[in-house]
């Protein structure tokens, strides 16, 4: 008797790395066992021209893409603190990020904790810890849709970021660590002007609190930022965690990437930066708002002159999740500016070889069946519909 798990998608779209095919891809017990041009529906099996006695799934000619992956999102912690000062139950705030996640088609998700604080940052010291303890707990609970990770992204210019970062010494989970600053005059905000219009309206700040806010951040980032940056990249060196650079503006930001073991350059704010990064071997990443909005929120290089330059490699949701997808669709739909397999590839492939995923990111036997089925009605609306998920075979959506 036969017991292993047997799906069949079938009639489907199915997204290869070169190629998109109509067929039909077999899953056994949570891994792809065949890709074929095969098609079989459950219409077809009660004829009894296809006697199978796996589950077919008729994807009625939507796509089938691999599971997408996502390496840089902070929206666990809008789940966990939806207004200033509130505080959501933990686990519900993990649940409902985990299920959004898993609607927009993520598989795998590195979620972003921050690390480093200022005197008006909203996070008290523990709670990022508190935060991975929980998403540890709700794995071992099967509370989860999707894989979770963890990203700490480091503010070097924060007086306590090493502190934070002792926290997480012994956590198997972080996946990736990022080194930010967010000073003025500092990659995002070489422009001052750009740093006053984005701060000085979000704090309601006047003109003198400003020059003052932005005195302590300047003289913080003087004082710590260089010690952090290479005191964190030597412990990633040692743990053997990827790194990853954060807003990069000029080569000597890309030299000082490359000196320090950096493979994942998120966010250039320049075309000249995200140019070196690519040429030196970095895994480029923007954020998919930029490419569905076609222009970057704070005035840096938009994503698309990166994919006409060659020079991107990864699309992150960021900060809405379901762009990811989107930006996939808006990227091969006409005026098509990719293939769709080299689309999907940006949200798929790419980012698990940048961080070192073989078992994943692509539809190709012996890999883990983490799948998304996706309708997709261009002359209709530019927004692909989610019909289901699957991960490691099993359905979570």
């Amino acid at each position: 008797m036969n017991n292993r798990s047997e799906q069949i998608f079938s009639n489907a779209q199915i997204v290869l790395a070169d190629a998109v095919v109509t067929g039909s891809v077999q899953v056994v017990d949570g891994l792809i066992k065949d890709i074929s041009e095969s098609v079989f529906t459950a219409a077809a099996r009660q004829r009894g021209m296809a006697k199978l006695s796996a589950n077919i799934i008729d994807c009625h000619e939507d796509f089938l893409i691999p599971g997408l992956i996502e390496l840089h999102t902070d929206h666990l912690e809008t789940h966990y603190s939806p207004r200033p000062g509130v505080r959501w139950s933990v686990m519900a705030a993990i649940q409902a990020h985990d299920a959004q996640i898993a609607a927009a088609g993520i598989t795998t998700v590195y979620d972003c904790l921050r690390l480093g604080r200022d005197e008006d940052d909203k996070f008290e010291s523990g709670e990022m810890l508190a935060l991975a303890a929980a998403l540890a707990k709700a794995r071992e609970q099967n509370r989860l849709r999707v894989e979770h990770r963890l990203h700490l992204r480091c503010e070097v210019s924060a007086s306590d970021v090493l502190d934070d970062f002792s926290e997480f010494e012994n956590n198997s989970d972080v996946g990736l660590v990022s080194l930010m600053d967010h000073a003025p005059g500092q990659r995002q905000f070489t422009s001052l002007e750009a740093y006053a219009r984005y701060h000085k309206t979000k704090n309601k700040l006047s003109d003198e609190a400003f020059e003052d806010y932005m005195s302590v951040r300047i003289n913080a980032s003087r004082k710590y930022s260089t010690r952090h940056r290479k005191a964190l990249a030597n412990l990633c060196a040692m743990r053997k965690i990827p790194l990853a650079s954060h807003d990069d503006a000029t080569l000597a930001h890309v030299d000082e990437s490359i000196e320090y073991g950096v493979s994942l350059a998120e966010f250039p704010t320049t075309l000249d930066a995200a140019k070196a990064s690519h040429s030196a071997g970095l895994g480029v990443l923007m954020g998919a708002p930029n490419v569905v909005r076609g222009q970057s929120h704070s005035g840096n290089v938009a994503a698309r002159t990166l994919i006409e330059n060659q020079c991107l490699d990864v699309l992150s949701s960021d900060y809405v999740p379901a762009s990811l997808l989107q930006a996939v669709f808006v990227l091969c739909s006409e005026p098509a500016i990719l293939s769709v397999p080299e689309a999907v590839a940006i949200a798929t492939r790419n980012p698990a070889r940048t961080l070192g995923m073989q078992d994943r990111g692509e539809i190709n036997t012996g890999l883990r069946a983490d799948l998304v089925r996706v309708a997709h009605y261009p002359h209709q609306d530019s927004a692909p519909i989610v019909r289901g998920v699957w991960r490691d075979g099993q359905r979570v959506l």
